[in-house]
């Protein structure tokens, strides 16, 4: 019986978004008429949240675009109304034939994985993919991840040679390993550039819902900034407007992650780190049409152009050049291989992060 329920859930979560889709355009130009490349398919499926949310979704959705007008594919995109709704998606662009579904977001590890199984011929990919240790992913699964240790070392590295203070802080959502990564980079940068400088950790809650809850996010950088912090840098969605307002009310800089968020906070955000979806989106379906898709886990960082940091232009004007000449330098030694970040934090660190808030050079 239980089977049964939930095999009507998904028929018709099915139709509905069928009934949908049929309201939802192709991303990107026309396909050239009679190209061989524009019979390729490729859906993609957005995280909760959705296009327009200055963040993830919409570097997924510009990556998308681009592969639709420089490869010529024809590109469709849906968008789940809950989390229920993202396994039927991908079910549907499966059903009707589509040659690459992408899921953005780790949340869609688990449903990507059931799907390509269920449908061998199709060829799949998701953003951020959470792998299971010892695991295998099915052959026509590829999961995007991305290096972020690497870019939040570059502005662990901007915030160690800006700050007048000595302290800088780090706010992140949920209390999980994707996060963790951005932390044990931004700590190593801030270390690397300034042994002596001290960083102050917080984490809004264990849950997704501390990805959205601005006022949490607020509340806790108000602490860090009482502890003396002058620069923080945020890895928590929508929580970080939070932290934004927070900086901007007590006279102190913030970094923005994912994409540039200046325009958040004008005058307030620093700089950003920048992670490439946009990027892992392109080159996926570039090697679908290339015939070189393969499944397994491929990694974006600095020498791919996966990730990095805004250094040009009037949104990073507040960077000193020299800061701006030393983060180069840095980036230049990762991505030839000669300076290895952490990927993770080590034990004592991740032990002090238990608390609310943790400071610690």
């Amino acid at each position: 019986m239980p089977a049964a329920l939930s095999l009507r859930r998904v028929t018709a979560a099915v139709a509905a978004l069928a009934a949908l889709s049929l309201l939802l355009p192709a991303r990107g130009e026309p396909p050239r008429a009679g190209g061989a490349r524009a019979a390729v398919r490729v859906g993609l499926v957005f995280d909760v949240g959705g296009r327009g949310d200055r963040s993830f979704n919409d570097a997924a959705d510009l990556g998308l675009a681009r592969a639709a007008r420089e490869l010529g594919v024809t590109t469709e995109v849906l968008e789940p109304s809950g989390a229920e709704d993202r396994e039927a998606a991908m079910r549907l662009f499966a059903a009707r034939g589509f040659d690459l579904v992408i899921g953005v977001g780790f949340i869609f590890s688990t449903d990507v994985e059931v799907v390509a199984r269920a449908f061998p011929a199709t060829r799949f990919a998701c953003l951020d993919y959470a792998a299971v240790p010892g695991r295998a992913l099915p052959e026509n699964l590829a999961g995007l991840t991305f290096r972020e240790e690497e870019g939040a070392f570059l502005v662990g590295a901007i915030a160690g040679l800006t700050t007048a203070t000595g302290r800088v802080g780090f706010i992140g959502g949920m209390d999980m390993p994707l996060v963790h990564r951005f932390e044990a980079g931004y700590r190593a940068g801030v270390r690397e550039v300034c042994p002596a400088c001290g960083v102050s950790v917080a984490y809004a809650g264990t849950t997704p819902d501390a990805f959205r809850d601005p006022v949490k996010g607020k509340a806790l950088a108000v602490s860090q900034v009482a502890a003396g912090a002058d620069i923080l840098f945020h890895v928590s969605g929508a929580t970080g407007h939070g932290v934004f307002e927070a900086a901007r009310d007590m006279g102190v800089k913030a970094i923005g992650v994912d994409r540039d968020q200046h325009d958040e906070m004008p005058g307030t955000v620093l700089t950003s780190m920048i992670k490439r979806a946009d990027v892992a989106v392109f080159e996926a379906v570039r090697a679908l049409v290339e015939g070189r898709f393969e499944g397994g886990i491929a990694s974006f960082g600095l020498a791919e152009d996966g990730v990095g940091y805004v250094s040009e232009g009037p949104h990073a004007a507040g960077i000193p050049a020299a800061a701006r000449a030393r983060a180069a330098a840095l980036a230049a030694r990762i991505a030839r291989g000669e300076l290895e970040v952490p990927p993770a934090l080590t034990p004592a660190a991740a032990e002090r992060r238990r608390g609310a808030l943790t400071t610690s050079p």
